[in-house]
Formats: structure tokens, C-alpha cells, sequence
């Protein structure tokens, strides 16, 4: 990559166009800096984004959207009330975690692409420019960042991370990538068919001799059901077989019910990877991760589009005091990616304990004091 003057100069850029990347844009432009979104689907007004699973949103995470001057975008979307939580684990009785007297009032049900977007969208308003490309290579050169997207090259004092759990950008950089387990999504989208008139606006979690399921209405009228399990247990068991999914769906007790019985020949898995991961340094000289990118959380955690909004308010501060000459903020950045991580790890065995029912792969697995590498309080998934 050959210097030119006809290189685009920014402050900031920033790969990966989700909630992490674009909080971390906000918060950078309000500190006057130039920045550099880019995103293959966000960016390109004419490209069908990629389905969502679709979460249930926390009211904890209404403080941060105020912060980042979205929260009157996001309550105007497609999005429905969540009042709560509840979980069939360790025992047979639902519990219940109500959002009913929570200071912040109740969560939401995400239309994510529509949640998503808005978030990016309003990134942009505020003067982000925007980039329908990957990055494909990128160099150090000197005290600024060479990028190419596309057939541009970029110039940047500082890049963000923003692209998910691969971590991609940062391993480039020299990162490593250290996944705690294998767990993997099997979801699908469910049309009404015998559940309730009126759909329970909680997100429901049940234990099973293979992992858990999850189940919440979407905005749409559909509901998802997905399993949670260990990569290794799908090949064994056939779980990504929709008959075999199906089967295991109709075994539950409390998701059964919740989402009826429509035909078995509507079910269209999609797979996802939910492993528990973090990348080491979560940042360096001239760039951080963010979201996903710096910590991957099991969704039993409840707190992907938390974690996404907090490190990115996060880093685009320790972006701009390492700016303003604080050489030793991005470091402690990282420092404190890193114990948030540990933290959650100890909630994460501390949560899986709590179910002692099953005497599976999957439940030992959890239970032991040192979980495989590749292996809150409380179940709740949810951002």
C-alpha cells in the first residue's frame, strides 16, 4: 500500500456497522473526531440484511441509549414491551424476574436488523461516513493505520474492532482469540400456530438433558425457539436435523406450550455461533475491540447489546484521552475488558451450578471447576 494524496484521511475507523461499532462512533464524534463506519450490509441501503435471532432488551440498557441520544429513534421502532424474564432451571416451577418495579420501566422485544440499523443510521446522521466494505489488508505504518475497503485506501490514527467474535481486525493486528467453549445456536422462527391469543411478552428459558431452550416473541408475530448446545453434541445427537430440533422442542414443557404446534414442516434452522470468548489484548498501540470482538458472552448471561453499547461508550473514551496524550488509557481499556470477562466467567459456573438435573456432557461440562478451552446469577438471556 503505497502512500497517495488521494488517500481518505480520518481519525477513527471503524469495522463492523452493529450496536458496538456504531456506539463507539457516537461517542467519537461527540468528542469532534472524524469517523470512518464500514459495513457491507448497514452501508448499503439496497442489500437485504441477514436475518436476526432477535433479543429480548434489557431496561438497564435505556441509561446507555440515552447516553448515545437514540433512545427517542429506538422507542419509535417496531419493537414490543418485554416485562420480564423466566426461567424453568434447577426445578420444574417457572420463576419469575419481573421488570415491573425496575427504576428504568420495561425492556423490549428487538426487531434486531430494524434495531440495528437504527443505530448505525443515526451514527451517520450524526457525520460518520459510511463504507459498503471489509477491511481486506491493514498496516502500521509510522503513528497511523493504511486500510483498504474496496478499492480505497484509508489513512487512520486509531481502528476499532467492531466485526463480532472472530475478532477478525484484531487478530490482524496481533490479538488472539481465546474461545471458553463450543456453544452454538439452533434457532428458528416459528409462525402462530395454537399458542395463546395473547402472547406472554417475557422471554423464557428451560433446561434440557442437552443445553437450554429459548423462547420470546418478535415484534412480527412469530415466535423464536432455539436451542443452545455444544458443537459436538449437534453432530452426535442429529440436532441440526429439523425433525430431530422439533423433537427436542416438543419434550420441553414450559417452551412447548409457549409456542404452540405449528406444522414441523415450517421449521428453517439457522445455526449460530454463541461461544464464550475474548480477545487478548482487547486492545493496543492505535486501536481497540469492541462488543463481541473484545468479549463473547454465553447468551445465558443476558448481556450481548449491554456489553456492545457499555465497550463501546468504553473505548472511544480511551480512544480520545489516548488522543489528548493519556498513553496508558487504551491499556487500562483493556485491563478492564479483561475483568469484566473474568467476572462473568465466575457468574457464567456459577449460574450452570445451579442446574444440577442433568447428568449430560453438557451440564458436566459446566459444572466442572475448570471448564474445556473450545467449553449473572441467574438465566436470563437478553441484552
Amino acid at each position: 500500500m503505497t502512500p497517495s494524496a488521494d488517500d481518505t484521511v480520518c481519525d477513527v475507523v471503524i469495522a463492523g456497522g452493529g450496536p458496538a461499532g456504531s456506539a463507539t462512533a457516537l461517542t467519537l464524534l461527540r468528542q469532534g473526531a472524524s469517523v470512518v463506519l464500514t459495513d457491507p450490509v448497514a452501508a448499503d441501503p439496497g442489500r437485504r440484511p441477514e436475518w436476526k435471532l432477535g433479543e429480548s432488551l434489557a431496561p438497564r440498557a435505556r441509561p446507555l441509549l440515552e447516553r448515545l441520544g437514540v433512545i427517542g429513534r429506538v422507542a419509535r421502532g417496531p419493537h414490543t414491551p418485554c416485562f420480564g424474564n423466566q426461567s424453568s432451571w434447577g426445578g420444574t416451577v417457572l420463576t419469575d424476574d419481573a421488570f415491573l418495579y425496575d427504576p428504568h420501566g420495561v425492556g423490549w422485544h428487538l426487531d434486531r436488523a430494524h434495531f440495528d440499523r437504527t443505530l448505525f443510521q443515526a451514527a451517520c446522521a450524526a457525520g460518520a461516513g459510511r463504507r459498503a466494505h471489509s477491511v481486506r489488508a491493514v498496516r502500521r505504518v509510522r503513528d497511523h493505520w493504511r486500510l483498504m475497503l474496496g478499492g480505497e485506501t484509508i489513512r487512520a490514527r486509531y481502528l476499532v474492532d467492531a466485526t463480532g467474535a472472530g475478532a477478525g481486525v484484531a487478530r490482524r493486528v496481533g490479538a488472539a482469540v481465546q474461545r471458553e467453549d463450543r456453544l452454538i445456536a439452533l434457532a428458528a422462527r416459528l409462525p402462530p400456530g395454537g399458542a395463546p391469543q395473547q402472547p406472554s411478552r417475557t422471554s423464557l428459558v428451560e433446561s434440557a438433558a442437552h443445553g437450554w431452550w429459548y423462547a420470546a416473541p418478535l415484534p412480527d408475530g412469530t415466535s423464536l425457539a432455539m436451542l443452545m448446545t455444544d458443537a459436538d453434541l449437534v453432530a452426535e445427537h442429529a440436532l441440526h436435523r429439523p425433525r430431530n430440533w422439533w423433537a427436542g422442542l416438543m419434550a420441553t414443557t414450559h417452551v412447548r406450550a409457549r409456542v404452540g404446534h405449528p406444522d414441523p414442516a415450517m421449521v428453517r434452522l439457522r445455526i449460530v455461533r454463541a461461544a464464550t470468548a475474548h480477545t487478548l489484548p482487547a486492545a493496543g498501540p492505535g486501536w481497540a475491540a469492541v462488543g463481541d470482538a473484545a468479549t463473547a458472552a454465553d447468551p445465558i448471561a443476558g448481556r450481548g447489546i449491554l456489553t456492545a453499547l457499555a465497550t463501546g461508550v468504553t473505548a472511544a473514551q480511551a480512544v480520545g484521552a489516548d488522543a489528548a496524550g493519556d498513553r496508558g488509557a487504551l491499556g487500562r481499556y483493556a485491563e478492564r475488558v479483561l475483568a469484566i470477562h473474568t467476572e462473568y466467567l465466575h457468574a457464567r459456573a456459577v449460574c450452570y451450578r445451579a442446574e444440577d438435573r442433568w447428568n449430560t456432557r453438557f451440564w458436566i461440562r459446566r459444572r466442572s471447576p475448570s471448564p474445556e478451552r473450545a467449553d449473572g446469577p441467574g438465566p436470563g438471556p437478553g441484552g
